[in-house]
């Protein structure tokens, strides 16, 4: 298996790297090197107006790209490393291609132990949006990892399968009041504890978060969500005790395992090219959230 450190010199020449995170598994590339962010885009077939996510090492690493303010101070002593993206004013060194031309940054630090040895060894900022091509589910097992970009990438290192499941959350910190971009497995009453209470995205700061096409992470066949049952020609993909144990999201009812089995049922269920993939309900409380913005941009109901 790649090494972090081949990992980290293949990012230095501008190569793309398959990178596992605790979120989902990413397709990395030097941030600050516009031509290598743009065979991300390539890879991926992803529009150039949705920004990428910078990862780095640390708090200071996220400081010297990013002007943070107390509530990103008090975000990223509270949750980082882990799943939780901090849109702030840009400072300096991310590409203007990976920041969609934007006056704004989004980054994170990433708590899986392979994701933090590379960006140790690579020594900058690393963008590394979700390793699927465009508006498809995210990979969270280095198979589908491989399945979705391997080819475009000249190293690929295997984290075991992803622990979160779910894209980070996103917030954004810019004039007035902090904004809930895109939920995740860090959850909107955590942040509020610390920061106080998030308004909705409106228009203006939509477009600074990846993950906010209206239809993404989608599968080819169509979702049809809240159901009970499969009609005819359909996969069910169940939640606690409705549907069957085989594309359950989680027999137990857990949302956390759940979220981490998501993308794999949905690529699962749509292996069997069904005529429709049935999903049953799940919680919109807590994590839950974030699972059903997921569900309802891979049906199309997100504009």
């Amino acid at each position: 298996m790649a090494s972090p450190a081949e990992a980290a010199a293949a990012l230095s020449q501008g190569a793309l790297v398959i990178l596992p995170t605790e979120t989902v598994y990413g397709l990395a590339a030097d941030a600050a090197n516009g031509e290598a962010v743009a065979r991300i885009f390539a890879a991926k077939g992803r529009p150039r107006f949705n920004p990428l996510i910078a990862h780095v090492a640390d708090l200071e690493a996220a400081k010297a790209i990013a002007d943070f303010d107390e509530r990103a101070l008090a975000l990223g002593g509270g949750f980082w490393p882990g799943p939780l993206t901090i849109v702030a004013p840009f400072k300096a060194g991310i590409s203007d291609l990976a920041r969609a031309g934007l006056d704004s940054v989004a980054v994170r630090v990433p708590a899986h132990p392979l994701a933090r040895a590379v960006l140790a060894a690579f020594g900058g900022p690393v963008a590394a949006p979700s390793a699927n091509r465009s508006g498809r589910p995210s990979p969270t097992t280095f198979e589908a990892a491989l399945e979705e970009t391997g080819a475009a990438a000249a190293v690929a290192l295997d984290g075991g399968p992803c622990d979160v499941g779910l894209e980070s959350t996103v917030v954004s910190l810019l004039d007035g009041p902090p904004r809930l971009l895109r939920p995740g497995a860090v959850t909107r009453n955590q942040i509020e504890a610390l920061i106080g209470s998030l308004a909705e995205a409106d228009g203006e700061d939509a477009h600074r978060s990846p993950g906010r096409l209206a239809r993404h992470y989608a599968p080819a066949a169509p979702l049809r969500l809240d159901a009970t049952e499969a009609r005819p020609g359909e996969v069910f993909i169940g939640f606690g005790c409705v549907g069957p144990a085989e594309f359950n999201l989680s027999q137990r009812g857990d949302l956390a395992e759940a979220a981490a089995r998501l993308f794999g049922r949905l690529r699962e269920a749509d292996a069997q090219a069904p005529a429709a993939i049935a999903v049953a309900s799940v919680p919109d409380e807590g994590l839950g959230e974030a699972i059903n913005d997921r569900l309802r941009r891979a049906a199309g109901f997100v504009g």
